[in-house]
């Protein structure tokens, strides 16, 4: 009996010491290091990091700090906004009502919200669940986002709008990435069941998976303990900034949740669906949303092999190294995050960082990976790195011949009392510019509390700077016609949206 319990110990040693030798030797002695230097040269106040390998969890680990200037140390249940990797958790909510036979993916829209509508009452007619949740309307990527995230609209007003948006492209002849469309899919979710999407997602996802601590809406963080706050770095200083107000679009990217819980998450997606022994999730489901569905590119990285990449519901799907990966990232407001699967290798990756100024939490993403599939170290952090200075470095140098033009103080076509006025675009509607202490100033009707100062480039071109870095610094030209300002052409940094708005004085 004796000779057997020794055997015993012996072999469940044995299994210990053969786990503890699948851990990559970067995860086991270099991690630690590798974060921390990362987050020094990133100026990345807080990270959480969690690795799911065959079916457990090899590192849970929370680094830095909750708030820039506190001690308030950031472990493994701190919340930070998960941003578009909410879209996933949408995917799958729709994917498991129709595993329970309430709905099919390929109903249209309009059958659940018979109010939906689009620029072309044709294309509004023929959308599908599938094609809200694949980014295939027509639309640019964020086209119409400046109008809808972290402004004052509801959720009602962001669909009237979105409805009037004239889109880029025809329908389904090219992927654009649509927050609007996202929410459109969360809006037939009550339809169907009676529940909010948030209580959906509570009573189906986030209660069975014991995701104790996860919010599924920005308000929601606001009262939390235990949470990270929201940073960005301006010309070079590490700042505070307030949470993204993105309820009005909440099934995009409005979820709030910690390392810990999203491991449950990642947890159940590498298991078909299943966590702790409970069918959650059903396989069907699961496979839904990593079905392609629309077709992004050829892929590419700068070092291994990816031949294609393409989007399935809520999830990014690509060829890395010869294996399937399946994933996302999310930005909203001083928040960047990442999630990452590869399933045939039953592997899971959760980068969360709260500053929405760096590129570490795709980096540190790549590095996990290639250690577990046995490609050389490549130091991500630290390329990405030299990109980033390199554009960096390209924007000062645009920054201060602006600047430098602007101090020459450049005669203007028109007195600067005559941008003055109200301007209306056709879709976002008003945005009035005054002259304030001999500076014209640009406020929005629906961002109440920002603005933009406009500084004049000579002619009819101004220097708009946004009062809150996120929205960037942008040239605006006016257009003058007989002698009277016509309109500007409002943009804002691409983080935000690539597409003009035309804004007409009335």
């Amino acid at each position: 009996m004796r000779n057997t319990c020794c055997f015993l110990l012996l072999c469940l040693l044995g299994m210990a010491v053969h786990a503890q030798d699948n851990i990559p030797s970067f995860i086991k002695d270099s991690l630690d290091t590798y974060v921390e230097r990362a987050m020094k040269d990133w100026q990345i106040p807080g990270v959480a990091v969690g690795i799911v390998k065959d079916g457990k969890v090899v590192v849970m680990k929370g680094y830095g700090v909750q708030e820039v200037g506190t001690s308030h140390k950031v472990d493994t249940n701190t919340l930070f906004m998960i941003g578009s990797n909410s879209k996933a958790f949408t995917g799958t909510a729709l994917a498991m009502l129709e595993a329970d036979k309430k709905l099919s993916l390929d109903d249209r829209v309009q059958k659940w919200l018979p109010d939906f509508k689009l620029y072309d009452p044709w294309v509004a007619k023929e959308v599908n669940i599938r094609d809200l949740l694949c980014h295939r309307l027509g639309f640019e990527t964020f086209q119409g986002d400046f109008m809808y995230f972290d402004s004052d609209l509801t959720l009602k007003e962001v669909r009237e709008k979105f409805g009037k948006v004239k889109p880029l492209y025809s329908f389904r002849s090219k992927w654009g990435y649509t927050n609007a469309a996202f929410m459109t899919a969360g809006e037939i979710i009550p339809k169907v069941t009676g529940k909010t999407w948030a209580e959906f997602l509570q009573e189906r996802i986030f209660t069975p998976l014991d995701m104790k601590n996860t919010l599924a809406l920005s308000k929601d963080i606001l009262k939390a303990s235990n949470k990270a706050a929201a940073h960005t770095v301006e010309r070079g200083e590490l700042k505070k900034i307030r949470y993204g107000n993105i309820d009005n679009m909440a099934p995009a990217g409005s979820i709030s949740s910690s390392v810990s819980d999203m491991s449950h998450w990642v947890l159940m997606q590498l298991n078909n669906g299943r966590y702790n022994d409970k069918q959650v999730v059903s396989t069907g489901a699961i496979a839904q949303t990593r079905l392609p569905h629309s077709i992004l590119g050829n892929g590419g990285h700068m070092y291994n092999k990816a031949h294609f990449a393409l989007y399935g519901l809520g999830w990014f799907l690509e060829e890395y190294s010869g294996r399937k990966f399946v994933g996302h990232t999310g930005g909203v407001n001083g928040f960047v995050t990442s999630v990452a699967l590869v399933p045939e290798e039953k592997l899971g990756i959760i980068v969360l960082t709260n500053t929405d100024a760096n590129n570490f939490y795709e980096a540190l993403r790549y590095e996990i990976m290639d250690a577990y599939l046995g490609l050389p170290y490549r130091n991500y952090s630290n390329v990405y790195l030299g990109f980033s200075k390199n554009q960096e470095k390209q924007a000062a140098d645009w920054l201060q011949k602006k600047q430098d033009t602007i101090a020459t103080h450049p005669a203007t076509t028109l007195l600067l009392n005559a941008y003055a006025g109200d301007y209306t675009h056709e879709v976002y509607g008003k945005m009035s510019i005054k002259l304030e202490n001999g500076k014209l100033l640009a406020r929005f009707e629906h961002h109440t509390g920002r603005y933009a100062i406009l500084e004049p480039l000579g002619g009819n071109r101004f220097l708009a700077t946004f009062s809150e870095a996120l929205y960037g610094i942008k040239v605006w030209p006016f257009t003058i016609d007989k002698g009277k300002v016509k309109s500007v052409t409002v943009t804002m940094a691409d983080f935000v949206e690539f597409t003009p708005y035309e804004f007409y004085k009335k």
